[in-house]
């Protein structure tokens, strides 16, 4: 099976190039037309034309905060086993077939949700959509095809995290920051639930939560909606909704933090490395903009605060960075982290950190950084939009987390944002007592060459 690892933002990055041509000034409301079918499959199609090129994607409202203990990487395992066929589809067919036909496919799963997505030639879309409604109800789940997958994953948790210091590292910060949330479970899932995970298992999830009443698809690119509409109810309209009611919300509500928490993890590495994170709110709330400018008033390029202060100047670290965990579907995390330059203490830089912290609360950031920092936030957010891919993304981002159309909201909430509001979130959420710190202790080296730190925290983010 080809590799399915993608982190969200990863995914974004790599697949979303400028193209030549810009998309409509419109609005993705007056753009989008969606349709719900008798059995609650929702259906959004984007005409875009702009290149005869179409992506599907089928999103799922099932990530590892619908788990439970004993019972995690569920999500992520059956998100493999969906490339293992069905009574028409062969193991691995699905990919062959969209290759045949010279699309490429892939998918990722979430804290909050499962994702399927592919990209083809625009005449070739029926392909796609056959295929996906067909693993939608007749998947395969043999023990035969099941046990083998999970040892795949469980080598994947090992490669990935359990012999990646860094990686270890967030996922024990993200442990200790929550107490009563799932979102304090790797989305991998423990070795030890991998490990016991049985073809049983993987049949009630799937059954659970794959059903047309728990998803949308998300159309973009040179199609006819009509047509789109027409093929979907064809295909995904004939799955009945299960009679069983759909799963239970998800409802458990990380509780304020009353003071700081402090987690270590002595492994062998090269380098020690610090991470702050505190716990915000989601893209939903009003401070979610104020949040992402904040993020890049500390970490967006070499001219950043972090960067020109810690790396540039004072020559402490190694290398810094400040991410904000916005598309998460309940609070997320905001995570300040670095690696120290050999020689330098990991407390001086800890230190360094939060004096930078301090220092955007004490006093508001000034007229020219504050707009240099919104003008880049919406210009990543306008130019990615060039990529069919991407739109289709946030169309379905904004879904999960309520609604689609609040997707035009982004660009006009990023241009509010004052120096005030900057300096109120951090003095809102960058406390002490919202803090959990995770340090990173590097045991003897065997001479190998220092990891890099990863681009974000992947607690919390998206995997194959």
């Amino acid at each position: 099976m080809p590799s399915r690892s993608v982190a969200l933002a990863l995914a974004l990055a790599t697949l979303a190039p400028l193209a030549a041509a810009r998309p409509s000034a419109a609005s993705y409301a007056e753009r989008v037309q969606e349709k719900t079918l008798p059995n609650g499959l929702r259906v959004l199609v984007l005409e875009d034309h702009k290149a005869p090129v179409a992506v599907m994607q089928v999103w799922y409202r099932v990530g590892a905060r619908n788990e439970r203990p004993g019972y995690t990487g569920l999500s992520h395992l059956l998100e493999h086993l969906m490339f293992k066929g069905t009574d028409k589809v062969g193991p691995e067919e699905y990919s062959r077939t969209v290759q045949k036909n010279g699309g490429n496919d892939n998918a990722f799963t979430s804290q909050d949700m499962t994702v399927y997505f592919a990209s083809i030639a625009s005449d070739r879309l029926p392909v796609v959509i056959d295929l996906e409604a067909d693993r939608m109800q007749n998947l395969r789940l043999t023990p035969e095809l099941v046990e083998p997958e999970r040892a795949v994953v469980a080598e994947e948790r090992r490669l990935r995290t359990e012999d990646n210091p860094t990686s270890a590292l967030f996922e024990a910060v993200s442990a200790a920051a929550y107490t009563a949330h799932p979102y304090g479970w790797p989305v991998i899932g423990w070795m030890s639930d991998i490990q016991n995970a049985t073809a049983d298992d993987a049949l009630a999830y799937y059954r659970q939560h794959y059903r047309p009443d728990n998803a949308f698809v998300v159309v973009a690119g040179d199609v006819d909606a009509a047509e789109v509409f027409a093929r979907v109810e064809q295909t995904f309209g004939a799955i009945p909704r299960p009679e069983a009611p759909p799963p239970l919300p998800m409802r458990s509500v990380e509780p304020p933090q009353r003071g700081e928490r402090r987690v270590t993890v002595r492994k062998e590495a090269e380098l020690p490395v610090v991470a702050l994170a505190y716990h915000v709110p989601n893209a939903s709330h009003p401070d979610s903009a104020a949040l992402e400018v904040l993020a890049g008033v500390l970490s967006d390029g070499q001219s950043s605060r972090l960067y020109r202060d810690l790396v540039y100047k004072k020559q402490i670290a190694r290398s810094v960075a400040a991410s904000y965990d916005r598309e998460s579907r309940d609070p997320g995390l905001f995570v300040v982290y670095g690696q120290p330059l050999p020689g330098r203490k990991i407390g001086e830089l800890e230190s360094a950190l939060l004096a930078q912290l301090e220092a955007l609360q004490k006093k508001p950031v000034e007229a020219r950084e504050l707009e240099k920092i919104k003008n880049s936030v919406e210009a990543a957010f306008v130019f990615a939009q060039d990529s069919l891919f991407y739109q289709a993304m946030l169309l379905g981002q904004s879904e999960i987390q309520g609604d689609w159309k609040k997707v035009d909201e982004v660009v006009p909430a990023i241009r509010a944002v004052t120096a005030d509001d900057v300096q109120r979130v951090a003095r809102t959420y960058l406390t002490a007592d919202n803090r959990t710190v995770g340090i990173l202790e590097p045991l003897p080296s065997t001479g190998k060459a220092p990891r890099p730190m990863p681009p974000a925290p992947p607690a919390g983010g998206a995997i194959d």
